[in-house]
């Protein structure tokens, strides 16, 4: 074989290699998809769909909600652990299904810590302990002096069992060594109409919801879970300075997540665009508008997060033997 013919020869399968790494499309090549395991409308939702147009614009690929509710968030959890790790299929989650669910349920067909690759928090959402006014309680210190004084006596409205507001109320009663009574409803509306109505006397709520009502005198404010005051309402002190209880801190919060094995390279430039978005001043200003903080972590800290949120939550239910299962 003359020489030319011989070098071109042997440079085809190499020729052939190079063309069909070549052929393989740069990501994104097409449409993302972000799975919300909630409703439309609650602030998970209303945070996915702003987040996924700013990714749009920064990716130069639509990208599109989808929510997948019900079950406590577990359906949708499911949906975006079993979808294919190619970095088309995100999930928007929050402190529910990721810290409060392994905390209260014995059997989930996803894990945490195994099945998702944490690409960036997004925002954190204090609780607020409401009171009736009738109850004749003005502050926290007051509250618990009471509830010492006669175990029991004092009962709290949650969303139902195993809520983030259950947990918050539980973790606050044990670190206070007080026991409240807890009377379940199935959601945070019905149970704040009868606080409103005076059925009962407690509440921890999300700040976003409970805010019209403490403005309007129907219930009064007591305490923020948060560990500093919020803005939206900088006279309400937060629950450690109120009831005397340092370190006290209990956080709802929404991420994004992939499915596990997701390469790294597309997590990473996830997780570039995704801070950035969440630390612009008009995302930030529309967290804040929801009641909330913009915590913008990137992969590494997410996961520490989720890990320690998980462990506070599992102990929190341990201790008041709070189940689902």
């Amino acid at each position: 074989m003359p020489l030319p013919r011989r070098r071109a020869a042997l440079a085809l399968p190499w020729l052939a290699a190079a063309t069909r790494a070549g052929a393989q499309p740069a990501w994104p090549a097409r449409p993302l998809r972000v799975i919300v395991p909630f409703p439309p409308g609650q602030a998970t939702d209303i945070m996915a769909r702003l987040l996924a147009e700013r990714l749009a614009e920064r990716l130069g690929q639509p990208v599109v909600v989808e929510n997948r509710s019900g079950g406590a968030g577990v359906p949708g959890m499911e949906t975006i652990a079993h979808a294919p790790a190619d970095g088309y299929t995100l999930g928007m989650a929050s402190s529910g299904p990721l810290a409060i669910n392994p905390a209260v349920m014995s059997v989930l067909p996803y894990d945490v810590a195994r099945d998702f690759a944490p690409i960036c928090l997004v925002f954190t959402t204090p609780l607020i302990a409401v009171a009736h006014p009738g109850l004749g309680i003005a502050d926290l210190a007051t509250l618990v002096e009471r509830a010492r004084a006669a175990p029991g006596s004092i009962d709290y409205a949650s969303g139902g069992p195993g809520s983030s507001l259950h947990l918050a109320a539980e973790a606050f009663a044990q670190q206070a060594g007080i026991k409240l009574t807890h009377i379940p409803y199935r959601g945070s509306a019905p149970a704040m109409a009868d606080l409103i109505a005076g059925n009962v006397k407690l509440m921890f709520d999300s700040l976003a919801s409970a805010l019209p009502h403490i403005r309007a005198g129907r219930v009064r404010a007591l305490g923020i879970t948060s560990a500093g005051r919020m803005p939206q309402a900088p006279e309400v002190p937060t629950v450690a300075e109120a009831a005397m209880l340092p370190g006290f801190e209990a956080l709802g919060w929404a991420g994004l997540v992939a499915p596990a094995q997701t390469p790294p390279a597309v997590v990473s430039r996830l997780a570039e665009d995704a801070l950035a978005v969440v630390r612009s001043p008009a995302v930030t200003a529309r967290i804040e508008e929801l009641g909330g903080t913009a915590a913008p972590l990137p992969p590494a800290e997410f996961a520490r997060f989720i890990a320690s949120e998980v462990t506070k939550w599992s102990a929190v239910a341990k201790a008041g033997n709070v189940r689902l299962d």
